[in-house]
């Protein structure tokens, strides 16, 4: 891996640390302001609709001053947006510091992809995603756990601050790089409409099947999680710590996937990989519905993880050369499926958990991924095949 490529998977760290860091904290939020955790998850939606929906901003500000500089500015941006939540004195304040500091990260993860998109070529650029995903992952692993952990010895505060310095680190290694004109940059794209550009991805049919798959991906999948340390708690009692772990082991899934991706890719395909993830997150989330005790959440945890970069990543390899024309606003637009999709999600989860309970939720969740891992498969096969 490249100096800029991991730089930018430095930056992917703490951004995917911050991205999930409230589903570990969410019982811990709702009790320092004695409020229910559906309520309290207003935390997490406020952050995943922002990071969404302003993913549509750097698309083509991503076109303009290069994808690398977008993430280095927006670093830079988010260690003081993510510092803010630590200050909150009402959930209205951290709902409303978490949707800036959605707003910020949002540009991190997608304009990193939209780097590799247009420096490696298509038939190495799974494995470089993959190798790239392992500091997104790596973040997911130790901000839960981490998170847990402080929120046991300290509070959810301290969790933001440490959240904040990172980013801030991060933000000065990649303006040195910059400073050092060794970033290769295509060159900026002529002005034209936002509205145009994302049109003119909207209207590549391949493009529209990646984009509802993720959507519904994030959905269902996120949607389900964001409820899983409540569950625990609830279902099990179990301390704060604990569930950080337990939330951790997502990311570890992801890890084994990172390391393994290019073993899977020649046994299975791209058809076989998402077809495949699609099924291991719906054991997954099977398990969670029909878990006795709590021992089997972190396996639980773990295959989730696993199943899910096995379809992600295979989305996000589609997404990078879905529109090739303009890679910045397809990769926004991908972006802002997953987490529009995720913040329905939660707000769903929540809406539903008096009727369904929370095993009902992973039931439901795990029937959707199926079908979702079996669909994009069929379609991606029709797609090769026509050419």
């Amino acid at each position: 891996m490249n100096r800029p490529i991991l730089l930018l998977a430095a930056a992917g760290f703490f951004a995917a640390g911050t991205t999930r860091v409230t589903d570990a904290l969410l019982p811990d939020i709702a009790a320092s302001f004695a409020v229910s955790i559906p309520r309290a998850a207003v935390a997490i939606t406020a952050f995943t609709f922002a990071y969404g929906l302003f993913q549509l901003l750097y698309g083509p500000v991503g076109a303009r001053i290069g994808p690398f500089r977008t993430v280095a500015l927006m670093t830079a941006l988010t260690a003081l947006t993510t510092a803010l939540s630590a200050l909150a004195p009402s959930l209205a304040w951290l709902a409303a510091a978490r949707l800036v500091s959605g707003l910020t990260c949002a540009a991190i993860i997608p304009m990193s992809m939209a780097f590799i998109g247009d420096t490696v070529p298509y038939e190495r650029r799974q494995p470089v995603l993959a190798r790239f995903l392992t500091g997104h992952i790596s973040g997911l692993v130790a901000g839960q756990a981490a998170a847990g952990l402080l929120a046991e010895l300290v509070s959810w505060r301290t969790v933001f601050l440490f959240l904040g310095a990172g980013f801030g680190v991060v933000a000065v290694f990649l303006a040195r790089e910059l400073a050092r004109g060794g970033v290769p940059n295509r060159p900026p794209e002529p002005t034209t409409s936002p509205i145009l550009q994302y049109a003119r991805v909207l209207r590549v049919p391949w493009a529209r099947v990646v984009l509802v798959t993720v959507t519904l991906e994030g959905l269902f999948c996120f949607g389900a999680v964001a409820y899983v340390g409540a569950f625990l708690r609830e279902a099990f009692l179990l301390p704060y710590a604990l569930i950080g772990l337990v939330l951790a082991a997502f990311g570890l899934g992801g890890l084994v996937y990172a390391l393994s991706v290019r073993r899977l890719l020649a046994l299975l395909g791209e058809v076989g990989l998402a077809a495949a993830g699609g099924g291991v997150m719906a054991c997954a989330f099977a398990l969670l519905a029909l878990a006795p005790t709590a021992w089997l959440a972190a396996p639980a945890s773990a295959l989730c993880g696993l199943g899910y970069y096995m379809l992600h990543n295979t989305l996000q390899t589609n997404a990078t050369q879905m529109a090739p024309f303009d890679r910045s606003a397809a990769i926004a637009l991908f972006a802002f499926g997953l987490f529009v999709g995720q913040a329905v999600g939660a707000a769903l989860f929540g809406l539903a958990l008096p009727a369904l309970g929370y095993r009902g939720g992973f039931s439901i969740a795990a029937l959707a991924l199926l079908l979702i891992g079996l669909a994009f498969a069929r379609a991606k096969r029709r797609a090769t095949r026509a050419g």
